[in-house]
């Protein structure tokens, strides 16, 4: 998930005259660096190189690539998909999201119609779906989507990009070529960090880089996003600075929550929802919020709903992202 364009990051916009002007906001890093095309791509490169064929002949299957998130699934469907369309993938895609909803009626209606509609293609292209986290689909509406699949196959094609490919029901599992992507080396992730820090003018030292793959976890997403948040609050990369936990900035949302007026329990329940389903977070890392935040929760369910007992959840949640050797006496 890497792009060698270096881009100024100013979004545009047109004026009544027709003018661009530029906004004055930066775009995050993990969009201003997306990639456009197949060859920058970072990682899995056999399953790149299959994707590139099928993009120079044209003729594309339905597809399913499964991996980690933040690896460059649904990065690589929309290269694959610009490349075979050109000026046309406007109108040739219909991309569906796990924040869409994508019951048996979207299936019945929104694809269907996408699936009847006319378009102007290059010379032996196909309209193309896209369906991100395909695999939070309900069976009912992947039933649905099996049937769409099976007679609207001469005009369109499908790619679902997915976490667990064991969620995707056989018939269509079996409609499908399955592509697999690995979790990306720290090489990798290294080489894609370094052209950002010199395109942004980051500075940093090798111990920062280092401590942004390993709190990556092979996710590139997290990796550029880490990068960013911390040239930005610090203005140096360096491995105090990763590890380090924002209890300032934690305690001033904490506080407006509760002037507010909102309840310890909702604000605790609300925490623990958001960790629960936040994919950005390594594993580890969730486990032992979770572990945190379920000991506060109870203590709030036992009476002590307090600022004083949240303000204490958020100093060990931040706590949990520095080095333990800080602590020691």
């Amino acid at each position: 998930m890497a792009s060698s364009s270096k881009g100024k990051g100013k979004a545009k916009e047109t004026d009544t005259n027709g003018n661009s002007a530029a906004q004055g906001y930066e775009l995050p890093w993990v969009e201003k660096y997306r990639p456009k095309l197949l060859e920058d791509v970072v990682g899995n490169s056999d399953t790149i190189e299959r994707l590139k064929i099928i993009a120079k002949d044209g003729n594309c299957p339905h597809i399913i690539i499964s991996g980690l998130p933040g690896i460059g699934k649904t990065t690589s469907i929309h290269c694959l998909a610009h490349q075979l369309l050109g000026d046309a993938y406007k109108e040739g895609v219909l991309e569906l999201n796990a924040s869409d909803d994508r019951g048996i009626d979207v299936v019945r209606n929104k694809i269907k119609s996408f699936a009847q509609k006319k378009v102007t293609l290059p010379p032996g292209r196909h309209k193309i779906v896209i369906l991100d986290e395909a695999d939070s689909m309900t069976p009912g509406a992947q039933q649905a989507l099996r049937r769409t699949m099976e007679i609207y196959s001469n005009t369109t094609r499908f790619a679902l990009a997915c976490n667990m490919p064991n969620k995707i029901i056989e018939p269509i599992q079996s409609r499908c070529a399955i592509l697999r992507y690995a979790k990306l080396k720290d090489a990798e992730i290294l080489k894609r960090l370094l052209e950002i820090c010199e395109a942004e003018n980051v500075k940093y030292n090798d111990e920062g880089l280092s401590a942004l793959i390993f709190t990556s976890e092979g996710d590139m997403r997290q990796a550029i996003n880490n990068l960013q948040s911390t040239h930005s609050g610090f203005g140096f990369v360096s491995a105090d600075n990763v590890f380090k936990g924002d209890i300032d900035g934690a305690m001033e949302k904490l506080n407006e929550l509760w002037n507010q007026g909102y309840s310890a329990v909702d604000i605790v329940v609300t925490i623990f929802r958001v960790v629960k389903t936040y994919d950005q977070i390594p594993e580890y890392t969730k486990l032992e919020y979770i572990k945190e935040i379920g000991f506060t929760h109870m203590r709030i369910l036992e009476g002590v709903g307090t600022l004083i007992q949240l303000g204490g959840l958020m100093a060990r949640l931040c706590k949990l992202n520095l080095k333990p050797e800080l602590f020691k006496i």
